[in-house]
Formats: structure tokens, C-alpha cells, sequence
């Protein structure tokens, strides 16, 4: 359903003018009612009482001259010269108003205004009770109080109800996202939206979204492209190995190039797999439940390995110190310590390398040049090379590792060694 043209800019500018209008007409009107009710209840109080005076005073002076005074004021003129006769109280006083307590007839303390003048020959006092003034002032405070709390209240209701209304297009979005990100299909959002600040970000995000797929759409055929034109002559190659391997006359360096073809072509197999996973971010494990024997995959990488020693001095070892196995795609597991075996015989020019096997883990230990501590976790990084390095490379190897490894859970890492060298482990069970 659409929502209203206004732009979204224009309904919150709305919202909150009408809320304050509304708020401030509620209070004014509160505060011209009760004021007009406690002057009305003042003045009726007044007018009761003083009719009420006069009752008494006439039953107490039935006679028609008897002088009569209002109780609400006392009026009391004095000689200058005899100003002792004026209350003690009230001699202090110099010409002005002034609030007093003083008691009346019956004993009670009440509050009061003191009028007085004075000149020469006259002290002039009127006294005004304004006991019923103070009472009303007291019930306007309360009533005022228990106002504001009522329009505190009010306002939380209101500002709630209009934010919820303000907010809803914004809502309506975040809700229609998640519902994409469960659902995996993509539906337009401009047309549910009404054209403001809100449509043109639906819009945007419609736009964003088309690009995305057809990205995705493009890296996935590529991907399937890829990995048909690569494993197709990759399984040609390993195919004419096998069958040349079985020919009985073939010469020793002729089998022995043979089989480093074969193990180039089942590298390069493993390593496409495990890129494709990559690039799919997509974690796949063996049939059936089938796990992968770390050792076995060890002996294979370091036999693929040797050939690149070309004649150094180095003694390279596996020592197999607790039967390790992983629920893992063996070319995955390949690729990762092919890396770190690889690098190792690679940067070692004498001395040993030896690939243990423990409870959880992979080491790889080297007596090469070594790293240094501050740069191990930079060599995981893309590009990034290690100061020994020679020969031409883009510095990817250990990249791929480490984005294997997060996919599958695993940890790598690089240290330096004891007495030279670097030690590289592939944590199959990280600590947490």
C-alpha cells in the first residue's frame, strides 16, 4: 500500500508542529480553566462569608443604625500623638504593604496583608486577610503539578505514536530487506513505497541490488567456465600419465618426470577446487562423512615437494606424532599445507625441514632465514612477501591459506624459531 506523497521531511516537520500546537492549546486551556475556577471559588467563598458576617452581625444588632464592617478587611485610624494605642506589632511598620501572621478572633494564626500610612497627624493601618488567596494559590500549584505530569504523559504517548507513524516507511523497508536476506529472492521495493526521502532510498537500493546480481550472476558463470575449460585438459594430462606410467619400457628419469607431472597435475586439480570454494565462499566436505588422513596428505605434499630442493643440502622429514584426521576435503587440506610445507623447503637453503603431525595440528618447522615477529601476520596478507623471498611470485600463497581456514574454522599462523629459522602451524581444533 502506498503511503502519503508528503515527503518524508514535510510529515515529521507536520507531526511535531501539530503535536506542539496540540500540547501547548491542552495546557493553556488547562491553566485558563482552573484559574478562572479558583477565582470564581475564591470569590464565592468571599461574597459566603461575608453575607453569613452580616446574618450574625444583624442577629447580634437587630437595630437599624448598628454600624457594620466587612470581616475580610480591618480598617483601624489612629492620632499620631497617641500611638500607643496602636497594636505593638503594627508600630514598626513605616508607610507601605507588607505580609504578616498575626491571630484572629478565635485564636487562629492566619496569614495577612498590612496596609499602613503615616504622616504627621495620622496612623492609618488596613489589614487584609488573605487566608483564602493562599489556599488558592495552593490548589493552582497542585492542579498545575498534576497537569504537567498529565501532559508528561500525554506528550510520551503522542510522541510515540507519531514517531511509530513517521518511522513506519523506514520500518516497512528494514522489514522487507530481512525478508530477502531469509528468502533469497529479490522483489523491487520502490513500487511499495510512496515518492519521498524513503522511495528514493528504496530506489537506490533496487539499483544497488540489480548490480549486485548480475555481478554475482557474471562471477558465478565465470567460475563454471573456469572450472570446465581447466579440469577438462588437466584430466587429459592425468589421464596420459596413467597411461604412459604403465608402459614397461619406460627409463627411470623418464618415469620419474612422468610422475612429477602427475603430482603438478593433481595439484593444480586440488588448488582449483579449493579456489573455487573460495570464490563460491561455499565449505564442502567429503562423501559420505569420509575424513581425510592429515598424515597421508603430508607425505604426499612433501614427495611433490622434493624437487624443488634442485640439490640443497636440506633433509626434509615427517614425523607423525599423533594420528591426526579432519572431516575435510582432501584438496583443500592439500592446498593449505602445500603452502606452508612448500614455502619452507623453498626458503630453506641448508639445514632441515620437518613436518610434525600432532594431537589437532600441523607444525612446520624450517632452519631458513627465519621472520621476524612484528611481520608474521603481514605475510597473510595479499601481495605481501617475505624479505628471503626470490624468484618471481605474487605473494598469494599464504592469503589463500589463511581465507581456507576461515572458511573451514581452522588457525594458521607464523612464528620465529628457537635458534633460527620460522615455524608455521595449521590448527585444525583453534582454541577459542
Amino acid at each position: 500500500m502506498l503511503q502519503s506523497r508528503r515527503r518524508l521531511r514535510s510529515r515529521i516537520f507536520v507531526s511535531f508542529a501539530l503535536f506542539g500546537l496540540a500540547l501547548t492549546s491542552l495546557f493553556a486551556a488547562a491553566t485558563i480553566y482552573m484559574r478562572a475556577r479558583l477565582e470564581d471559588q475564591l470569590i464565592n467563598n468571599t461574597l459566603q462569608r461575608e453575607v453569613e458576617n452580616f446574618v450574625q452581625f444583624k442577629q447580634a444588632h437587630p437595630e437599624p443604625d448598628a454600624p457594620w464592617k466587612l470581616s475580610t478587611f480591618d480598617a483601624q485610624i489612629y492620632s499620631a500623638r497617641k500611638f500607643a494605642n496602636v497594636p505593638f506589632a503594627w508600630q514598626r511598620y513605616g508607610t507601605g504593604v507588607y505580609d504578616i501572621r498575626d491571630f484572629d478572633e478565635n485564636g487562629k494564626l492566619r496569614p495577612y496583608k498590612l496596609a499602613v500610612y503615616k504622616d504627621d497627624r495620622y496612623w492609618a493601618f488596613l489589614r487584609l486577610d488573605v487566608s483564602t488567596q493562599r489556599l488558592s494559590e495552593r490548589q493552582l500549584i497542585t492542579a498545575l503539578g498534576f497537569a504537567v505530569l498529565i501532559f508528561a504523559g500525554l506528550s510520551m504517548l503522542i510522541g510515540r505514536w507519531l514517531s511509530s507513524r513517521v518511522m513506519s516507511p523506514v520500518s516497512d523497508l528494514a522489514r522487507r530487506l530481512r525478508s530477502l536476506r531469509r528468502t533469497g529472492q529479490f522483489e523491487p521495493l520502490a513500487p511499495n513505497f510512496a515518492d519521498d526521502e524513503v522511495g528514493e532510498l528504496a530506489a537506490a537500493l533496487d539499483d544497488y541490488a540489480q548490480r549486485l546480481t548480475e555481478l554475482v550472476q557474471r562471477d558465478r558463470e565465470f567460475n563454471a567456465d573456469v572450472s570446465h575449460e581447466l579440469r577438462t585438459p588437466l584430466a587429459v594430462i592425468a589421464t596420459t600419465t596413467e597411461l604412459l606410467l604403465n608402459a614397461p619400457d619406460l627409463s627411470d628419469k623418464m618415469r620419474d618426470r612422468l610422475k612429477r607431472m602427475e603430482r603438478a597435475s593433481r595439484q593444480s586439480t586440488e588448488l582449483i577446487e579449493a579456489l573455487l570454494l573460495l570464490s563460491r565462499a561455499e565449505r564442502s566436505g567429503p562423501i559420505d562423512g569420509e575424513t581425510t588422513d592429515i598424515a597421508r596428505v603430508c607425505a604426499d605434499v612433501i614427495d611433490a615437494n622434493r624437487p624443488h630442493l634442485g640439490g640443497r643440502p636440506v633433509e626434509v622429514s615427517l614425523r607423525v606424532e599423533s594420528p591426526l584426521a579432519v572431516n575435510a576435503p582432501s584438496s583443500v587440506v592439500a592446498v593449505a599445507l602445500n603452502n606452508l610445507i612448500g614455502n619452507a623447503i623453498k626458503y630453506t637453503p641448508q639445514g632441515e625441514v620437518v613436518v610434525r603431525v600432532q594431537d589437532g595440528r600441523v607444525l612446520v618447522e624450517d632452519t631458513g632465514p627465519g621472520i621476524k615477529a612484528e611481520d608474521a601476520e603481514k605475510l597473510f596478507q595479499r601481495g605481501v612477501r617475505g624479505e628471503g623471498a626470490v624468484g618471481k611470485g605474487a605473494g598469494l600463497g599464504l592469503a589463500i591459506v589463511r581465507r581456507l581456514c576461515e572458511l573451514y574454522g581452522w588457525g594458521v599462523g607464523l612464528r620465529p624459531r628457537e635458534g633460527g629459522g620460522a615455524v608455521a602451524t595449521l590448527d585444525f581444533q583453534p582454541r577459542r
